[in-house]
């Protein structure tokens, strides 16, 4: 195949914001869709997709605002709080294509709470409830991945409604919230979890974890049934993106969970790492046009939960939920991850962020509410100085709730042009 077919749709909207007189936007993190304007620049705030907890604030689920403007006199803080009603399992969420919007799941109930991030972008405020997800796709459950498409967004889900077991698949919907269609995974390869487009190579990867029985159950309660922790998902799925047609099924033991594309052009790979073989995973394209697998690092007795790229595909951060530490791989060579960093960042840490330029890093650390220890639960923040991650701030979320997802945002304004709404930031000074 010929990737460079693929790269004029790039190149084109690239030159038409040149032309607009618009400045590559500001305040995001390497692993968002490429369909989003590729940002680079200081972050002015991290919003935090936070899970509500019985006596905690109103005990609601709430998307919370962290401050982390350097030199901001609430640099750090939370400073602003978006409740939605009730407790639902928050946990992932992601932007439109146009970034006016972040949409926010729930994995129990499969409610999804659009906020809007334009009007006020410190303080994002939520404009629609999408209650009928289950019914619009035919059955499907756990809304997880939000993946922005032009015009639309992409979801991948955990479950199905008919059985609670890890069939699944993928549903889309318009930015106007309204349902387009659904794409259940192929039989031989039925559960889902994160997806991620590499629009160059026109291919799509889905990876696979488990359904809502095993993902709603107490850890300690799962861990002990045998028969439950038969039910995981073993399986990476290389996907024709346009088409939306799986075209191959790679076997990779022990529920491989978040995806990450290369960044740079030429390099077609990804990465994955799986929670109960806690491997690091190279997805790489072959001479021939097809996909293998390569482990290329152990990451020891832990759960592998999260995983972020350096933008220039130099570094894989790697959080682990059951020893609370960031580990920092050398994959400059694909084909062999080297441990260059480890920083203890506390009990359960989760989600790992890092920001466009590379100099920083975000952790939070809440799983699922079923799994996690009692707290604290917070969002940390650290940066590269002198060839060390050095850390710059905890923000206690005690008092609002689980910190899970995080999403970064600017103060500046959005510049919508044409009919696509082509969505920049320009930093007013």
């Amino acid at each position: 195949m010929n990737a460079r077919r693929f790269r004029l749709p790039l190149t084109a909207a690239l030159m038409t914001l040149s032309l607009l007189g618009l400045s590559p936007a500001v305040a995001d993190e390497t692993c968002q869709s490429p369909f989003l304007p590729k940002v680079t620049g200081q972050e002015d705030y991290v919003y935090v997709w936070t899970l509500g907890v019985t006596g905690v604030a109103d005990g609601n689920d709430s998307l919370v605002t962290v401050d982390v403007r350097p030199g901001s006199p609430t640099y750090g803080r939370v400073i602003h709080r978006a409740p939605v009603r009730g407790r639902h399992e928050a946990h992932h969420a992601g932007f439109t294509d146009d970034r006016r919007q972040l949409w926010a799941g729930g994995l129990d109930d499969s409610y999804i709470f659009v906020f809007d991030v334009a009007s006020n972008p410190a303080k994002p405020r939520l404009v629609k409830t999408i209650t009928s997800f289950v019914k619009d796709t035919g059955g499907l459950v756990g809304p997880h991945t939000f993946y922005a498409l032009p015009g639309r967004t992409l979801i991948s889900a955990l479950s199905n409604a008919t059985d609670g077991s890890g069939r699944t698949g993928l549903a889309e919907y318009g930015n106007d919230g309204k349902f387009i269609r659904t794409i259940w995974m192929p039989k031989e390869a039925p559960y889902g979890y994160d997806v991620r487009v590499n629009v160059n190579l026109n291919r799509m990867l889905t990876s696979s974890f488990a359904g809502k029985k095993n993902y709603m159950r107490p850890f300690g309660e799962l861990t002990k049934d045998s028969e439950a922790m038969k039910a995981f998902g073993d399986s990476v799925i290389v996907w024709d993106f346009h088409a939306r047609k799986p075209l191959q099924i790679l076997r990779v033991p022990g529920a491989p969970l978040e995806l990450r594309w290369a960044l740079q052009p030429n390099h077609h790979y990804a990465f994955t790492a799986t929670a109960l073989t806690h491997q690091l995973v190279l997805i790489y394209l072959k001479e021939d046009g097809t996909w293998a697998t390569k482990t290329i690092a152990d990451i020891g007795e832990n759960i592998p939960v999260d995983i972020s790229l350096a933008p220039d595909d130099s570094k894989v951060y790697v959080n682990s939920f059951m020893d609370g530490t960031l580990r920092v791989y050398d994959v400059s060579n694909p084909f062999e991850g080297k441990l260059i960093e480890q920083v203890k960042l506390g009990e359960m840490a989760n989600m790992v962020s890092e920001s466009w330029d590379g100099k920083r890093i975000y952790a939070t650390n809440s799983l699922l509410s079923q799994w996690d220890k009692p707290g604290p639960y917070w969002l940390k923040a650290y940066a590269w100085e002198g060839g060390k991650l050095v850390p710059k701030f905890t923000t206690d979320f005690t008092a609002v709730g689980r910190a899970h997802i995080m999403n970064f945002g600017t103060a500046a304004p959005i510049v919508a042009r044409g009919a696509n709404q082509i969505a920049q930031r320009t930093r007013v000074r």
